[in-house]
């Protein structure tokens, strides 16, 4: 360590001084890649429960309840600046309607045009953000709007379809999720103004509370008892499939906990950015480990809609309420 003012060593001191604060700058924009890079790759230990037994809403169940567990035990603290609020069962709605909806999409369907159809949050944060926290939408946001819902539009359309709107279960859920996620993101914010004794942490738990709580509840949609029994007996029969869930819970917690140190040191528009990092890592593992590709006409679509989230992180006007920064859970 050296001491300011100590002219022997003042070019040492700065360098020293610089490196400390540029790694100091780095390590909450490496967190939140970190998280990303995890929502990126998420879908592929989904998938492979999957073929062992465990269903895509059974598995979300599973791999939820540890986190919730983990976090529980890490933020055990905070749990007393939990208050009773509907704003809160509105958060662990959402965050478990995104969840649960994210995971079934992208085990059941194309992986990136799940993915896409998520990050459509420009469009659904701007209409929930004016009509709950009565924020304008200007002609900045109805541009927006209108870049991302072409970009969508030019990814689904087909001649044969008709109509450029989801074409399969997985690509509804992945649409829903995206909505549900910016729902979450506007009540995150309701709740961060309405209680600010709430710890931010505790918004995380009660999100994958959610989760738990969502996933029994549209159980009965994804083969109800029999394909819960069907995933306690992989769980309780296979070690390999037991431990991947635990690992795939612990995964998901620990990366919650990372990407809340980088949220609270990164300003919510670059957080935005970083987030969609999670778009290139999911385009990367889907095609080597699924083989799954796009056309032209889908890359220029997705494209549209990654420039939409761009923007909006980008684009000046503080008062508006960012596309996909909460980040507080995903998976």
């Amino acid at each position: 360590m050296t001491v300011a003012g100590n002219g022997a060593h003042g070019p040492r001191t700065t360098a020293s001084g610089a490196g400390t604060s540029l790694g100091a700058r780095a390590a909450p924009a490496l967190a939140i890649l970190i998280g990303s890079s995890v929502w990126g790759l998420a879908w592929f230990p989904y998938r492979m429960l999957a073929q062992w037994g465990v269903a895509a809403v059974p598995a979300q169940i599973c791999t939820a309840s540890v986190a919730l567990l983990l976090l529980t035990l890490v933020y055990r603290r905070s749990l007393g600046t939990l208050r009773w609020s509907w704003l809160l069962v509105g958060v662990a709605f959402a965050g478990g309607t995104t969840n649960v909806a994210f995971v079934w999409g992208t085990t059941h369907g194309h992986v990136m045009r799940v993915l896409l159809l998520f990050y459509l949050t420009p469009v659904w944060t701007a209409l929930f953000a004016h009509w709950l926290l009565g924020e304008r939408v200007g002609l900045r946001g109805m541009g927006l709007i209108a870049l991302a819902l072409g970009g969508a539009g030019l990814m689904l359309w087909s001649p044969g379809l008709g109509w450029p709107v989801p074409n399969n279960p997985g690509e509804w859920a992945g649409a829903i999720a995206g909505a549900a996620f910016a729902m979450n993101n506007v009540l995150l914010r309701r709740v961060s103004q309405a209680l600010p004794d709430v710890r931010a942490e505790m918004r995380s738990w009660t999100l994958y509370l959610g989760c738990v709580v969502g996933g029994f509840l549209v159980l009965p949609l994804d083969g109800g008892v029999v394909t819960g029994q069907t995933a306690v007996s992989a769980l309780t029969s296979s070690a390999a499939t037991a431990a991947v869930a635990l690992a795939l819970g612990c995964t998901i917690a620990l990366t919650n906990v990372i990407v809340q140190f980088g949220l609270a040191r990164v300003p919510a528009n670059q957080a935005a950015l970083i987030m969609l990092f999670e778009i290139v890592i999911a385009a990367i593992s889907s095609w080597w480990l699924a083989s799954e590709g796009m056309g032209a006409r889908e890359i220029a679509g997705g494209l549209c809609i990654v420039a939409a989230g761009v923007l909006s992180g980008i684009l000046p006007g503080s008062g508006r309420c960012k596309s996909a920064t909460a980040g507080d859970a995903m998976v």
